[in-house]
């Protein structure tokens, strides 16, 4: 197969290793999980690529951890490959112990309830992890995005918000990791599976069980807004989502390409038009519009924005050709063609009465914030009960990044004050005055003015 082809399947989710039973190395799963320092903090130790695992401070710092010769583990910053000097060192499995930074600390023990659970003829394995303190607690039901590996395997917020006196649910997506059924991006069936795990989660929870709602990143904007307009919750947490179709996501993705590399608003356009016939190829599984599509890009392969066009998706036809196009769709990606490319999110958003917190990222290039922003902030306006953070300087992930000597984005920390900011909504609908540089336009009162977002409008020189 076409090299090219190979990399787009690499990029697009293949299962990645270690959301395989069985392939992860069998120590370094007995180190994953929450630990308190002995001066009070947390640090969450997460399975990370081949044998190495990745720590996660819950004000925001994080580094990947790399086995040494000598038995500890030695720390680069962020998703750098630059040592930052920190050490950590792990007890053995059975005492649970770590030392970070010098710091000692223990392994935090949870109430974990594993679930398999039925949506729509579908069974779903899930799992609910609760803080040991016997109280009611807030429950937060985790949404997935567009990956397809394994929630069980890889999502952190299952330890990080137990850690923090919140439960939590995980589940597997259908189609990823132990959940039956075939993997889809149909937004209404990721409702329902979401409204199952829900309901999954508070008979699980039971006594114990105070608020719940749900918590969710990018694809999950789409999915947890009509979850919630179906099925009561008490609040819901929007991580790096949208408000615009799937086809203004690609479009507005676009755009930032161009103004991120600093090119004039007359090759915007341009760009812009040849994205336009890329993403139609793309909504018809190639069988429509390729000839335009291949046109344009015959017209203005020589220009030097031509290079930069990435966007969300359409970065994915760019280099192939009609044959390889179909030939990819049909035996890789065939979810695409179950993809609501044009379906619009405002309709649920303005039925909603559930409180909602939207966290977006001004520089994020795959889920572009500008104008899901604004919208956010007319339904604010409008007098809904929702809450919207925009990170200056943050990304897809809710990261903030560096550029490497090639110019390209390197993530080195998760935004100061993100995670405190999810656990705060949680437990009582509400945040507070400061979470590190986010710029908060909250539902109360009209007179007050919103903070500006930190992106022009436009994206345009």
């Amino acid at each position: 197969m076409h090299t090219k082809v190979l990399a787009i399947i690499a990029f697009f989710g293949v299962l990645l290793l270690s959301s395989i039973p069985g392939a992860a190395d069998m120590t370094k799963d007995c180190h994953v999980g929450s630990y308190r320092l002995d001066d009070g903090r947390t640090v969450d130790i997460a399975p990370s690529d081949g044998d190495t695992l990745r720590w996660r401070m819950f004000t925001g710092e994080t580094g990947q951890l790399h086995p040494q010769k000598d038995g500890s583990w030695g720390s680069t910053y962020g998703w750098t490959d630059r040592p930052d000097g920190k050490v950590v060192l792990f007890s053995s499995c059975s005492e649970g112990g770590i030392t970070f930074e010098k710091e000692p600390g223990r392994h935090i023990e949870f109430d974990l309830h594993n679930a398999t659970f039925d949506s729509g003829g579908v069974k779903l394995v899930g799992r609910l992890i609760m803080p040991k303190s016997g109280e009611k607690v807030p429950v937060v039901v985790l949404v997935h995005g567009s990956e397809q590996d394994s929630a069980l395997d890889t999502y952190a917020l299952q330890r990080i918000f137990p850690a923090q006196g919140i439960g939590a649910f995980v589940y597997d997506k259908r189609g990823t990791g132990v959940s039956g059924g075939t993997y889809t991006q149909n937004f209404e069936v990721l409702a329902a599976d979401a409204i199952a795990a829900m309901k999954e989660a508070k008979r699980l929870a039971g006594a114990r069980l105070g608020r719940i709602g749900y918590q969710g990143g990018s694809e999950a904007g789409w999915v947890i807004p009509l979850a919630v307009n179906r099925a009561p919750v008490d609040f819901a947490i929007v991580s790096y989502g949208l408000a615009v179709t799937v086809m203004q996501e690609d479009q507005e993705s676009v755009a930032l390409d161009m103004y991120f590399h600093h090119h004039s608003a007359a090759a915007t356009a341009k760009a812009l038009e040849l994205a336009r016939a890329g993403e139609h190829v793309i909504e018809t599984g190639g069988k429509e519009g390729y000839e335009a599509f291949d046109g344009l890009r015959e017209k203005y392969k020589r220009e030097p924005w031509y290079k930069d066009v990435h966007g969300d998706f359409v970065f994915f036809v760019m280099p192939l050709n009609k044959e390889q196009i179909i030939d990819v769709i049909t035996k890789e990606f065939s979810f695409i063609q179950d993809a609501p490319f044009h379906y619009e999110p405002m309709p649920a958003l303005r039925a909603s009465t559930t409180p909602q917190l939207w966290v977006l990222g001004s520089d994020d290039l795959e889920a572009p914030s500008v104008e899901t922003a604004q919208r956010i902030e007319s339904l604010i306006a409008q007098g809904k009960d929702y809450t919207l953070a925009v990170y200056p300087g943050g990304e897809h992930g809710m990261t903030e990044y560096e550029l490497n000597a090639n110019g390209e984005r390197v993530s080195t920390r998760f935004a100061a004050g993100y995670f405190q900011m999810m656990a705060d909504f949680a437990r009582d609908g509400r945040v507070g005055g400061h979470y590190g540089k986010a710029q908060i336009t909250r539902s109360v009162p009209p007179a007050q003015a919103s903070p500006k977002l930190a992106e022009p409008r436009g994206y345009a020189h």
